[in-house]
């Protein structure tokens, strides 16, 4: 059994990773300010799953560094999930995305460091981080784009290019959980995350695009396609991702300090409306009408981890397909509906 804090352990990653923790006997901490839709039902969902003393919320944002200090004493795990999430978000208010992000992230790295206790700290990054990818070439199918020559995905080595404030402050912390294993000796793994989705995952039109597509069908609100529909991504079910955790964990002696594209790969893929539509449509049993608007600054045509290097150091591969995990999902939200009465 460890001790372990989850910054933003409300959220959608963190609330499924607390519950797995929690099924395993670990003694959990939750720091979160609970501002983000959801985290309520989150926290009610764990407290009625496991009982109400099962756990220790803290709730404070991740800039209150004296409060982070405190709720990181004797952790012997760090998973850093708190920050903003949305690139629309953070070109409207970049301020206080920094401040969320990349102030955020050094606040929970500085928290660690002075502990003493030299704790696993597993950041998650962004594929946001590579920004547009001007540079790679693009195929225009009949239902996708397509890389001309990257046929297993983007790969760690690709070149950074921190587009958008919500890049800039990712990639901000980012590049401080690498250096802080490199500096200070710090077990910190960085995992660059595609597209997740999966169980309680309250999703909104800027932010979490597959479950909010399933929202919005089955509650009959308007569904706005940016772009044109036929852009890709690698898309993780929450499951595997708690695989990847949990294996980076397992072997914190080899990746210490290292970086890992975590994502479908190319195996799992899904253009966010060309292919994804016609699913949803089949789920819903009945034709679902889209708007179109402008493409959304930063947005890739395509993006697919290449995953080889998380594959062959960490022993870990994806294993629920692109339909399992999209049908898993839609039973869930068509399931638990009335949870998304606010949006």
């Amino acid at each position: 059994m460890s001790r372990v804090l989850i910054t933003g352990g409300a959220g959608f990653i963190g609330s499924n990773l607390a519950s797995r923790l929690l099924k395993e006997k670990h003694e959990i901490t939750i720091f979160d300010n609970m501002s983000r839709s959801g985290c309520k039902s989150n926290i009610k969902y764990l407290e009625d799953t496991f009982g109400k003393n099962s756990f220790r919320l803290v709730r404070a944002d991740i800039t209150d560094f004296k409060r982070l200090k405190e709720a990181t004493q004797g952790a012997e795990r760090i998973y850093h999930l708190a920050g903003q999430v949305a690139v629309t978000t953070s070109v409207q208010n970049p301020r206080q995305d920094f401040m969320d992000n990349a102030l955020g992230t050094f606040n929970a790295l500085e928290a660690a460091r002075i502990s003493g206790d030299n704790p696993i700290f597993l950041y998650t990054s962004t594929n946001k981080v590579y920004g547009g990818m001007e540079d790679v070439g693009i195929i225009k199918g009949n239902n996708r784009y397509e890389y001309k020559d990257l046929p297993a995905g983007v790969s760690e080595t690709q070149c950074l290019d921190f587009h958008s404030p919500y890049g800039c402050s990712k990639g901000t912390g980012d590049q401080y959980t690498r250096d802080y294993a490199r500096i200070y000796g710090l077990k910190t793994v960085v995992l660059r995350q595609s597209c997740i989705y999966g169980y309680r995952q309250f999703g909104i039109e800027d932010q979490g695009w597959l479950a909010w597509f399933i929202i919005a069908a089955l509650k009959k609100r308007p569904i706005k396609i940016y772009g044109d529909g036929l852009q890709v991504r690698d898309i993780l079910f929450i499951d595997d991702l708690m695989d990847a955790y949990e294996a980076a964990v397992e072997n914190i002696d080899k990746c210490k300090g290292q970086i890992y594209n975590i994502g479908g790969g190319p195996q799992n893929t899904i253009s966010v409306w060309t292919e994804f539509g016609p699913l949803l449509e089949k789920l819903m049993g009945s034709s679902i009408p889209v708007q179109y608007a402008d493409w959304r600054p930063g947005d890739q045509q395509v993006y697919i981890s290449n995953i080889s290097k998380a594959e062959k150091e960490l022993a870990w591969r994806p294993k629920i397909s692109v339909e399992e995990g999209i049908t898993r999902l839609f039973k869930w939200i068509a399931k638990n509906i009335e949870l998304f009465e606010h949006l």
